[in-house]
């Protein structure tokens, strides 16, 4: 496998080279058999090289999947740009799909051994929501906002869901993958709906909220100033 990044006929910097490395031997064995000593032999680097430029496998991981979102990026264009919100995810999903195909035997060795692993799975999910900043950057939807998180955490589980039909589906149309993307978005619209819906709701409350703690902090400040004044009336109140 070649890496994504470097342009035409350039050699691979040393940190794709560790990254085709990485998914190279995902794909021959699984993920825990694969040393730290084995990923330097693969990439043809030593041990002292690959701790400057990797501190972990994970690291790698991290690594590759920002390649893929560079890819995605750097093909991104203006022409759904008019279509609905769900239609340009859409496109965008699927091109990030696209971009891993060449490593679907190393994503699925991958994923079948850290699904077993807490601590890995979350680290993944922060790597994900990275992700998933850019690729709904890509599609033009907003992330900023009070709903801002929910739709990064959202557009991570549609795409780890999608994932999973993907890794299995041998279809060269793709026709459960597709369809299965087009359920969990469905099911995310819905879900933003009824968080919007929630969060209108709530905004009287949270206006008259804010309204009694500003007039429960200026009566505190009141009291501060009358207790001062007072002071400054009676020098004995110092004692």
């Amino acid at each position: 496998m070649t890496a994504a990044s470097p342009g035409a006929g350039a050699p691979p910097s040393k940190r794709d080279s560790v990254i085709d490395a990485l998914m190279r031997l995902s794909a021959e064995r699984p993920w825990h058999n694969i040393e730290l000593v084995d990923l330097a032999e693969a990439a043809g680097i030593g041990l002292a090289e690959l701790r400057d430029l990797f501190p972990s496998k994970g690291a790698v991981l991290g690594a590759f999947s920002r390649r893929i979102d560079r890819e995605v990026l750097e093909g991104t264009t203006d022409d759904l740009r008019g279509e609905p919100a769900r239609e340009r995810i859409f496109d965008v999903m699927m091109r990030r799909l696209d971009a891993l195909t060449p490593y679907k035997r190393a994503l699925r060795r991958i994923m079948n051994a850290l699904r077993q692993d807490p601590l890995s799975l979350a680290a993944l999910n922060r790597s994900a929501l990275n992700s998933m900043r850019y690729m709904l950057a890509a599609a033009r939807i907003s992330t900023e906002g009070p709903l801002g998180g929910l739709k990064l955490q959202g557009a991570v589980i549609v795409f780890s869901n999608t994932l999973q039909t993907w890794l299995e589906d041998d279809d060269p149309t793709l026709a459960r993958t597709m369809a299965r993307l087009d359920r969990e978005l469905r099911r995310g619209e819905r879900v933003l709906e009824r968080a919007e819906d929630v969060r209108t709701l709530l905004t009287p409350f949270r206006v008259f909220g804010q309204a009694l703690l500003d007039r429960r902090n200026l009566r505190r400040r009141e009291r501060r100033r009358e207790r001062f004044e007072g002071e400054d009336e009676d020098p004995a109140a110092a004692i």
